[in-house]
């Protein structure tokens, strides 16, 4: 591949992270990490033995760096949370007296969810470098399997429907990866960002409609579309507040929708998703306590 590509422009290196202290987050992972910079920045992370996405990826950064260097213009530099003690607007502070752990931010969130079928056929990592690629900061990233009681109240406006019950097992089946967007580049708000991003909710009429979308790419059929997004900013409020019951935000971020309670308490007058909301993605507003 080095001969193919140009040996000017690619280089390996192989790192233990027992030996580095810089990469101390790495250890105990039994899988292996492949970081790309280009020019001294951190453009790309593949994580994993997987062959054709590793290939994939080194000619994707090596046509983006030969622009880089034609047209002059700047790298897309992406952010790894096992490289930093903090991300960007994000921060784990404890509140005098309290075990729970702050997320500040001044800038507006999104909540994003790759779901069991995108997870299974491991394609959570390819996903979550075209979320960076498209200029989202990943402020909080965690997987973990949802339980039926978060889902009941998660789509509790569709109890009735005869489908329920199989929706309740496809998100319980397996884990999912918990992301809460934001973003710092470009002019489109992340939230039109993020729903542009996933394309239409029926996979078969986002091939046609926005092949390149993420639900084109990796979703299959209904409701197998791979990822989420909140309906409307007040359902996103709810839903992080389910979903991280750990994390405090802001005063007023929680208590802005219609006096709901947090995590989950006597549920909310109002439900936050369907699996054909996520062409509705939600924007929230973390302010710093």
């Amino acid at each position: 591949m080095r001969m193919e590509a140009g040996l000017d422009l690619l280089h390996f290196a192989l790192a233990e992270a027992d030996c580095l202290d810089v990469l101390e987050k790495y250890r105990g992972r039994c899988e292996p990490t492949f970081l790309f910079y280009a020019g001294g920045d951190l453009v790309a992370v593949v994580r994993g033995a997987d062959a054709p996405l590793l290939q994939k990826t080194i000619l994707d950064q090596l046509e983006a760096e030969k622009r880089v260097l034609a047209r002059g213009g700047e790298r897309r530099v992406i952010k790894d949370e096992a490289l930093s003690n903090e991300v960007e607007c994000f921060s784990h502070e404890k509140d005098d007296g309290e075990d729970e752990d702050v997320v500040a931010s001044e800038k507006a969130c999104t909540l994003a969810i790759i779901k069991p079928d995108a997870v299974v056929h491991g394609k959570t990592d390819e996903i979550i470098m075209k979320i960076q690629e498209a200029g989202f900061d990943i402020l909080t990233n965690e997987e973990r399997t949802m339980t039926e009681e978060e889902m009941r109240l998660f789509y509790q406006r569709r109890a009735g429907e005869e489908a329920f019950e199989k929706l309740l097992h496809y998100m319980c089946s397996g884990p999912s990866r918990l992301l809460i967007l934001t973003r710092t580049e470009g002019t489109e708000d992340v939230v039109t960002a993020w729903r542009t991003l996933m394309g239409p909710c029926d996979p078969d009429v986002a091939r046609r409609e926005q092949p390149d979308s993420l639900r084109a790419q990796y979703g299959t059929e209904m409701p197998f579309n791979a990822v989420h997004g909140s309906q409307d900013s007040e359902d996103a409020r709810w839903e992080l507040a389910l979903l991280f019951p750990s994390f405090k935000f802001s005063h007023e971020v929680l208590e802005a929708p219609l006096g709901r309670k947090a995590a989950g308490a006597e549920g909310p007058s109002k439900v936050l998703c369907f699996p054909e909301d996520v062409d509705e993605a939600a924007e929230l507003s973390c302010q710093s306590p």
